[in-house]
């Protein structure tokens, strides 16, 4: 081996086993979107988005939250024609958690009844479409901020204990393999060639982690895969090929939040007809840009292996 692509993979295997060490060591982190809290009620016009910002303002430096900008968030809202302004359905939640990467949607209303000032927020899990809420009461002629105050550790408590009925869970490896072989059967698995272009933002990307992945998967459910680099393009029943990109999302402390996209089509190589083509965003969080974006673009490429494979095979 060239002492060039010996450095490469040094390199490679030092990044792979700080990412193993730090995903170890750090907590659950939980990228939120918060959305404007509707207004019922002639004495709280335009209380709506104050409740929203000190909300925020409140659960911005909790180290188990990731908060989406607000900018991008409403940027992504605008150009998908989406307003989530107290009312947000289980579909549209999904829909935002897919443009957005957020996994936790907190959104609700300000209420003025008689003297009484409510503050109530849902908390939507993007994954399973659960909705958790809170409440704070107060007067109408109690000052907004500390109600807020009280209602975001009253949010932030919700979402720490009961992250499980909101969030899914991390599905391991041997889990997915062990799940995605019984889908698969005894059916025939053609020959696949996977080669898929990534590329990390504003930074040079070391080694394929999507197509990585998808090679790794395909091995580990009985599929035959050819070496890209060995120009055996025609030995391939099947070429799976794609397009792949991370990107820096936001800073916390010492965690950063990366977002992926994905796009894989599967091709029969003899006919060129498309089997099938899918695609996925997914966002992670690590100490590291570079680890965050290569597990986001691997955890993209699990997704769509359970999705893809089963379409090639032959029952």
């Amino acid at each position: 081996m060239k002492p060039r692509m010996i450095a490469k993979w040094a390199v490679v295997l030092w990044f792979s086993a700080l990412s193993g060490g730090v995903a170890q060591d750090l907590a659950p982190v939980y990228p939120t979107a918060i959305f404007a809290f509707a207004e019922r009620g002639a004495g709280v016009k335009d209380a709506g988005a104050k409740v929203s910002d000190i909300l925020f303002a409140s659960l911005v430096a909790r180290p188990d939250l990731v908060l989406v900008d607000r900018q991008d968030l409403q940027k992504t809202l605008d150009e998908h024609e989406l307003n989530l302004s107290g009312m947000v359905t289980p579909g549209q939640a999904v829909q935002v958690g897919q443009l957005t990467g957020a996994k936790i949607l907190v959104t609700g209303s300000i209420i003025e009844a008689d003297k009484s000032l409510y503050v109530v927020a849902k908390i939507i899990g993007t994954e399973t479409s659960r909705v958790l809420g809170e409440s704070v009461k107060g007067k109408t002629s109690d000052e907004l901020a500390p109600l807020v105050e009280a209602l975001a550790e009253k949010v932030a408590k919700r979402i720490t204990e009961h992250a499980g009925d909101l969030v899914a869970k991390e599905v391991k490896m041997e889990d997915r393999i062990a799940a995605l072989g019984k889908v698969l059967g005894d059916a025939t698995r053609p020959t696949v060639l996977i080669t898929v272009q990534e590329r990390h933002v504003g930074q040079l990307v070391i080694d394929p982690a999507a197509q990585t992945e998808l090679a790794l998967i395909c091995k580990e459910t009985g599929f035959e895969v050819m070496d890209p680099e060995s120009g055996a393009t025609k030995q391939a029943d099947v070429i799976i090929k794609g397009e792949g990109f991370s990107e820096f999302a936001m800073r916390r402390g010492n965690l950063v939040s990366v977002k992926a996209r994905l796009e894989i089509t599967a091709v029969d190589r003899a006919t060129d007809r498309i089997i099938a083509t899918d695609r996925q965003t997914a966002v992670t969080v690590d100490l590291t840009e570079q680890i965050a974006g290569k597990k986001a673009l691997q955890d993209a490429a699990a997704q769509i292996a359970e999705r893809m494979l089963p379409k090639l095979v032959k029952q």
